[in-house]
């Protein structure tokens, strides 16, 4: 293709004006400072939108997009030092790109200092950027831009004009004038029109008019506030079932409803006691709003310490100890003792009091419980302290439920299982589900040490050996401490040793090499994908090979006839890999992918350089100018302009004639959302075969 083909993307993207879905997060600001021996700093500074935020330029390789200044002059100039960054600075592990990523929110400052060859001439100096922008969602794609001033050594402060003949502030020091923009400039302007001709714009694709409205995806919040009250629920309802809290289930309630003469008024002293249960298990997430609040990135900094999720690792293995019976975890037990005088008080205050008293002695089975809680949520999500709170409103829901409703219908006791033995094999059971999480923690440090040391398949090993044990645990093979010395195998107990084998079954496969990944029921808990004895580049994405070039692809599509999937992807976008691996890869997903459509991924971030007459620098105005001299800069101004989307991942379903079929769909999604999204365009296309 030309250079001319690109000229009619900057002409249409000026008619067509700039929507609401081009997005515009960073704004750069380019000044030059003096300082004393005739030397002279270069300062990019970026502001970036709430939620945003820039790679910084010292990222693994085969990570993010690392951001990249240069500095340049015609008239000569020496550089000192290197890139210096300033900002508010993140640094966080990638479960996608399995390394430690390093970027930049709210303002971040790149400084670079140089002297001039020749001090007795005015040097126009070229400030050159590369970055990406991403949120939890998407990363649009990799940006160039250059910014230009004007550097006039002289003895007395003058006037100065730049090349586009906007006014600029003069700045007299140390018998230099700096001449500088006063005017922030927008990562995005609009592009100055250069020419009308022919280019990528394909006049057939109209994005805001599809040929169906089905398939439109909602976004989601990403935070599972949801699941984690469901993991605190299903947590609090095993914690009852464990020996500290069962048999005080028909104490509790007998309690209310027999020793009151009100029998209503002991239902109502019921409610409450377990509406206090539920309140002080929310309380105990209070803590964590405070420290976050006090530091905001703290349990982002801390969840990607090697050593805090090494940490956890030795903590789950001394939960599962406890819980196979070698020794108790417990408060002191003067804090139980000061709790169960307080109940003395009577009334509201007494019931307070019980139900703190329950939660206290209740400590050495239900703490393990929540430490799970406690290590899934600070490693596994920025808000920790909300995940917290909904997790141990769960758990204290399930409690007050349970005690509630015995208090209302107390002949329901009559139909609860008798203490004993099983009781026991509850822990024992959460002691072996302990010991498969402690790997998880294990892992996480492995990986943002980059030791890759416990790689996917040893990790599935371990797992087998693990549940193997606790199969041999519930068929009576092997014993802990408190089990009885000849136990009797109930049947429950026997089929859940049959699952064991089943679940050990599942795991099995995943060490063996397959088209599409393995136990994806798994794929928030194992090592990724690449980091696998069996993982080869050349193996493509999921045993696929995407044509890279949407003309190309084009061609296949209308000798095929099968529609055409447009994704527009990065190397470097972290959430494009995680559709890859985690919605993709889903049974009911990629066969479509594999045997319905023709897929072009169009990679916006390729820095293989076009041939040297496609390459020119875009005009952007306000003294910056944006270079298109590679293939990604290419295919990110295709999308802007015939799509008005510059995110990823970012899907385009088109006919083979290059009509679009339903509305696009961008970042992350749910696997039921890019299904329906994929599944109404390709059943729409074939019905109009």
């Amino acid at each position: 293709m030309k250079f001319k083909s690109f000229l009619i993307l900057i002409l249409l993207f000026l008619f067509q004006g700039i929507s609401a879905q081009i997005k515009d997060p960073v704004k750069f600001k380019y000044n030059i400072n003096s300082l004393p021996n005739n030397e002279y700093e270069a300062v990019l500074t970026a502001t970036i939108d709430k939620n945003w935020h820039i790679y910084s330029k010292d990222l693994p390789p085969d990570s993010g997009i690392p951001t990249e200044m240069k500095l340049k002059s015609k008239d000569g100039i020496d550089l000192i030092g290197k890139v210096v960054e300033v900002g508010k600075k993140h640094d966080e592990f990638s479960e996608a790109f399995g390394a430690q990523i390093v970027y930049y929110s709210d303002l971040v400052l790149f400084k670079q200092k140089f002297k001039l060859k020749n001090n007795s001439k005015p040097a126009n100096v070229v400030a050159e950027i590369t970055y990406q922008t991403c949120d939890d969602r998407v990363c649009l794609a990799p940006n160039t831009l250059e910014f230009e001033q004007k550097v006039v050594p002289t003895s007395a402060g003058t006037a100065v004009v730049t090349k586009d003949d906007t006014p600029t502030q003069t700045i007299a020091t140390n018998d230099s004038v700096i001449t500088n923009p006063t005017e922030t400039i927008a990562a995005t302007a609009t592009p100055t029109i250069q020419a009308k001709q022919e280019g990528l714009k394909i006049s057939s694709i109209d994005h805001e008019n599809p040929l169906t409205d089905c398939g439109v995806a909602k976004q989601k919040n990403n935070e599972n506030f949801w699941t984690y009250l469901l993991l605190g629920f299903f947590g609090g309802l095993i914690a009852l079932l464990t020996p500290c809290v069962f048999p005080m289930i028909p104490l509790t309630v007998s309690f209310f409803t027999k020793g009151s003469k009100d029998k209503a008024k002991g239902k109502r002293d019921a409610i409450i006691y377990g509406f206090f249960i539920l309140i002080i298990f929310v309380l105990l997430s209070v803590p964590f709003h405070i420290i976050d609040g006090i530091a905001g990135n703290i349990f982002n900094q801390i969840s990607t310490s090697v050593w805090l999720n090494i940490f956890f690792f030795v903590i789950f293995l001394f939960f599962a100890g406890s819980f196979f019976g070698y020794y108790d975890i417990t408060l002191p037990s003067s804090i139980a003792n000061k709790s169960s005088k307080a109940e003395e008080a009577g009334g509201i205050i007494g019931i307070f009091f019980m139900a703190l008293t329950l939660v206290i002695v209740s400590f050495s089975c239900t703490g393990p419980i929540l430490g799970s809680l406690l290590g899934s949520a600070v490693t596994g999500s920025a808000n920790v302290p909300m995940l917290l709170t909904f997790a141990l409103a769960g758990f204290g829901l399930s409690w007050a439920i349970v005690f509630g409703l015995l208090a209302l219908f107390p002949q329901a006791l009559q139909s609860l299982p008798k203490s004993g033995g099983w009781m026991n094999t509850v822990k024992v059971v959460l002691g072996f589900i302990e010991l498969g999480l402690a790997l998880k923690f294990l892992s996480k440090a492995d990986l943002v040490s980059k030791t890759f040391f416990l790689k996917r398949e040893l990790f599935i090993v371990l797992w087998i050996l693990i549940t193997i044990g606790l199969v041999l645990y519930l068929f009576g093979k092997i014993r802990f401490p408190h089990d009885d010395k000849n136990p009797k195998i109930s049947l429950t107990r026997k089929l859940f040793g049959v699952l064991g084998i089943g679940f050990i079954i599942y795991l099995i496969q995943g060490l063996f090499p397959a088209e599409r990944p393995k136990l994806q029921h798994l794929s928030g808990i194992l090592p990724p994908i690449n980091v696998s004895y069996l993982h080869n580049e050349k193996d493509g994405i999921l045993g696929m090979h995407p044509s890279h070039d949407y003309f190309e692809a084009i061609e296949i599509a209308k000798k095929e006839n099968k529609p055409l999937l447009i994704d527009f992807t990065g190397y470097g976008c972290e959430n494009c890999r995680k559709m890859e691996e985690f919605v993709w890869s889903e049974p009911d997903i990629l066969p479509m992918l594999q045997n319905d459509v023709v897929l072009a991924s169009l990679y916006v971030d390729d820095k293989e350089e076009l041939p040297e007459n496609e390459q020119t620098s875009v005009d952007m105005g306000n003294g910056q100018k944006k270079k298109i001299k590679t293939i990604g800069d290419k295919w990110s101004l295709f999308q802007q302009v015939n799509f008005n989307n510059n995110s990823q991942p970012h899907y385009v379903l088109v006919t083979p004639d290059g009509k679009v079929i339903n509305h696009p769909v961008s970042g992350y999604m749910p696997k039921e959302e890019f299904k329906n999204f994929l599944k109404c365009g390709i059943d729409f296309f074939k019905n109009k075969q």
